[in-house]
Formats: C-alpha cells, structure tokens, sequence
C-alpha cells in the first residue's frame, strides 16, 4: 500500500523553492529605492493593509528602501459628505476650493497617513509619516486644464482651485532617509511658492518622486490585474513607444490613462520600470519583485529591464 504523502515535507519544500528564487533578486536590489503608490482596495480593508505593511517591511529588512506614496480619495469624498460639503470633479481631478482643501489636507496628511504609519510599525518597520509639506519635500505650482467649447471651438480655461502638480520634489531630504531605517510614508499635499496647500494626484506625486529619486522601481497598486488589450487579456510588458500606439488606437482609456502617463513619465525621467499591479491580490508586491513570471503590466525601454 503505498505511503501517504507528506503534506508538511511537501509544504517546506515549496518555502525551500520560493526563497531560492527569490535570492537572486534579493541580491540583484538590495541598495535599490522602489516608490510604491499605495491606494483603492488594499486601503479599503484592514487585513489587506496589514498585509501590504508587512510586505513593505520586508522590502527594507531584505535591503530595498522602499517610499510609500498613498492616495485617499474615497476617504476625502466620505469626510466631504459627512461634512455636507459639495464636491465636483473635472477629467477625474477633483475640483478643491480653499474650504475644501483643508479637509483635504486633514484626511491624507492626517488620518489616512498615520494608519499606515501605525500599520507599517505594527508590523516591524519604522515608518515615518510626510506631506509635501514637511520640509518643502514637493513643491507645487497650480495645475489648469483647458477645455475647447463644441459650439464656437474657442479654448477655455478651468479652474480647478487648489490642485496643483509637482514642480519640485526634494530628493536629499529622501536619499538621507533612506540611509537611515525609516521607510516614508508620503501624503500627497504639495506647498505652493506663497506657502499654500495644494491637492495633488497621488499617481502623480509617486511618479514625480520615482524620478527624482531615480528609483529602480515605481509600483502601481491599482484595482485591476494590470494593462488589457481589446480582447481583455492581460498585457505583460511595454515599450514607451507601445504605450502611445495603444493611447492612440484607443485600447487604454478611462482611468488606465492617467496611470499609463505616471508610468511614462517616470521612465523617461529615468526610472528602471514602472509596473501597474492589482493591489487586491495577497502578496503582489512580492510575487512581482522576487518571481521570475512577475504580474501585472511593465512598462520600460528595453526587454527585461527592470
């Protein structure tokens, strides 16, 4: 009769084989700094965010310095209603007056930052929470968008009030945490020349920061399993030049192109690659930097970069 087989020999044999792979990838970035932007599900529940901490401390504990740059909009629209304060968006930014801009700057610099804060110290690390604020870390310029009217094709500008877009980020104050065992952890609020607090993309802030630091990595956690092509299957990798074909012919649209323009951006600053991850699966961060497959979508110059 033959011998059952062993369930706990089979179990370490597979933790034998997963920490064999990933060794080489261990060696290969250690030293390397990878920008996380951090945001829809894993935000929106407890255990995922948990997960995602520990997945961060790892990251540093293994020798990477990673920064963690959150969103928080679904907060900031639950606050705004709690509060009775209307809110309009323009081509997904949300339109911020100086009342609204306040509550924004509570919710992600306050609330939102110090949980994962806490979440990244619960679970070893030690994570110390920023704005663009502190330290003028993100200097920002008020961002405009122009709209042309149907009827008379005359140009308009709107405004968005205090949104706003990088213009600078302090790339030392980072080099010098990164030095250090602090992992940051970055609220995307940016100042302005006259001192004022500006709302800026979180997407935007983690690209603009990946390059400026010149990061190896900018990891994008996102709520769908990366970039599909018109049939629906996943597209693996791409070429900047892909990326503006596939703008072009329509395949990437809604909110894809925002993410896609973050990626581009961020490689011609000089960022290895860029990945759009689906931050709903357990581990992601791991199974895309210390696996031979990867998931989710990359985007870089040349064929296995990155």
């Amino acid at each position: 009769m033959p011998s059952k087989p062993d369930t706990a020999a089979e179990g370490h044999k597979l933790i034998a084989r997963t920490l064999v792979e990933a060794l080489p990838y261990m060696r290969r970035f250690a030293g390397k700094t990878f920008v996380i932007k951090y945001g829809g599900h894993a935000m929106g529940e407890e255990a995922a965010g948990e997960s995602f901490a520990r997945d961060v401390v790892l990251l540093k504990q293994v020798g990477i310095n990673p920064v963690v740059v959150h969103g928080g909009g679904p907060q900031i629209g639950q606050m705004l209603e709690r509060l009775k304060i209307k809110s309009a968006f323009i081509d997904g930014l949300r339109v911020t007056d100086r009342e609204t801009v306040e509550i924004v700057e509570m919710v992600l610099a306050g609330s939102i930052n110090k949980q994962v804060v806490s979440q990244i110290n619960a679970a070893g690390g030690t994570a110390i929470g920023l704005s663009g604020k502190d330290g003028r870390l993100i200097r920002a310029r008020k961002l405009t968008r122009t709209t042309r009217d149907p009827g008379s094709h005359i140009e308009q500008v709107l405004d968005l009030g205090f949104v706003g877009e990088p213009e600078h980020v302090a790339a030392g104050l980072l080099h010098t945490l990164a030095r250090s065992d602090l992992i940051p952890v970055i609220a995307p609020i940016g100042v302005g020349a006259a001192g004022e607090t500006y709302n800026i993309n979180a997407d935007t802030v983690a690209g603009a920061v990946a390059g400026a630091l010149g990061a190896d990595k900018l990891l994008m956690l996102t709520d769908v399993a990366g970039v599909l092509d018109k049939s629906g299957r996943l597209i693996s990798e791409l070429a900047p030049e892909t990326v503006r074909r596939l703008f072009q012919d329509g395949t990437i649209k809604g909110g894809m192109i925002p993410k896609l323009e973050t990626c581009l951006a961020a490689v011609e600053a000089g960022v290895a690659a860029a990945h759009i991850l689906d931050g709903r699966v357990p581990q992601v961060l791991l199974l895309e930097i210390f696996t031979e497959t990867g998931v989710g979508t990359k985007v870089h110059r040349q064929t296995g970069a990155g």
